[in-house]
């Protein structure tokens, strides 16, 4: 089985592995950096299971694994999560029943398998090895039916050829005059195109003129006020302010609410994110979350791109929220974000903001 894999977001922990994946959910946090230490260092589907239930079973009711080698697919569920398993024998569902520890199977020509934990989202995101918030992961890619047209009755059925090409459309009788288009750009060409002198310049002392950008007003809160020129963003200290914008995203900021924002400016995060402390040119991604409890802030994060040791780079920067940020990179214990202090983020880390809003950070 091809080791390729994409997630649907959500609020279940995929801790990735190369060869080895499990998934967790949110009550289980702190199972998770030992669990990634093991599975970044290689370690294989047992080693990772003995870690797994070093906690006690009794506490763990819903987890799944995935191990896949060169020959066979391994598949381990507990409580909620199903596993639909594609392979050369046909399709089949993997579940524990109720009163059984897990359900267990090893599979051999296995060609997909999607672990369905708490939704039936799309799995359009790239898993790669570190920590996820899913809700659903495939591996392998499904193999698509063969259509075969059926043969009338008595006639042999003939399989299609592989390199046939299409019958030509039969063309016009030599004495027809071939229909004439009806869309008028073909009838006449193109006018050329002009370019302006210099001296057409709309702006002849130089200034650049202002333009509108379109900031959709998604849910009647986000709001954008007049720039601060005196703003200055938290640098980490000793560091360069990366440019406003750059040419290339540093990172790929996947929501639990679904969205995904590409860092390539800095990017506020709120419950009624403001955008007043930049200038006219320089706005960042605005980016409203939803808080029903009000655990987020109106303006609560910012991620941008890293500059000098951290250039290539996102970082986080809490704007003093009241209830904080709590940060997981992989291989790291999890930690508050201190307010106006900036943090380099790897791809695998995980935001989370509160009221169920995580952030996962992935490669652009």
């Amino acid at each position: 089985m091809s080791t390729e894999a994409r997630f649907a977001p959500g609020d279940w922990y995929a801790v990735v592995g190369d060869r080895v994946t499990v998934l967790l959910p949110g009550s289980q946090r702190g199972r998770v950096a030992t669990l990634w230490d093991l599975a970044d260092s290689g370690a294989g589907a047992e080693a990772l299971l003995d870690a797994l239930l070093a906690g006690g079973l009794s506490s763990l009711d819903h987890f799944a694994l995935v191990a896949h080698d060169d020959d066979s697919t391994r598949l381990i569920v507990r409580g909620a999560p199903t596993a639909t398993v594609s392979s050369t024998g046909g399709e089949e569902i993997l579940s524990a029943a109720p009163g059984t520890t897990w359900a267990e199977q090893v599979l051999a020509g296995v060609t997909s398998v999607r672990v369905t934990l708490n939704g039936e989202g799309s799995a359009d995101h790239r898993l790669t090895p570190g920590l996820a918030r899913v809700s659903a992961v495939e591996f392998g890619t499904p193999s698509a039916p063969v259509s075969v047209e059926e043969p009338a009755a008595g006639e042999p059925a003939v399989a299609p050829a592989a390199d046939a090409e299409p019958e030509p459309e039969p063309g016009p009788t030599p004495d027809a005059e071939p229909e004439r288009s009806s869309v008028t750009d073909l009838e006449a060409p193109a006018a050329p195109m002009q370019f302006g002198s210099p001296e057409d310049d709309p702006t002849p002392t130089g200034e650049t003129p202002v333009v509108a950008d379109d900031w959709s007003d998604r849910d009647g809160q986000t709001q954008v006020g007049a720039p601060v020129a005196d703003f200055e963003r938290p640098p980490i200290p000793g560091q360069e302010i990366a440019p406003d914008v750059v040419a290339q995203p540093v990172a790929s900021l996947v929501f639990s609410t679904g969205d995904v924002v590409a860092v390539d400016r800095t990017v506020l995060v709120g419950r009624a994110p403001e955008a007043r402390r930049f200038a006219s040119h320089d706005q960042p991604h605005v980016v409203t979350v939803p808080s029903p409890h009000q655990e987020i802030s109106s303006t609560h994060l910012e991620i941008r791109p890293g500059a000098g040791a951290d250039h290539g780079s996102a970082i986080a920067t809490d704007l003093g929220s009241t209830n904080g940020t709590v940060l997981a990179q992989p291989g790291l214990d999890p930690e508050e974000l201190k307010p106006g202090i900036a943090v380099s983020l790897i791809p695998g880390a995980v935001l989370d903001l509160g009221d169920g809003v995580t952030i996962q950070v992935t490669n652009p």
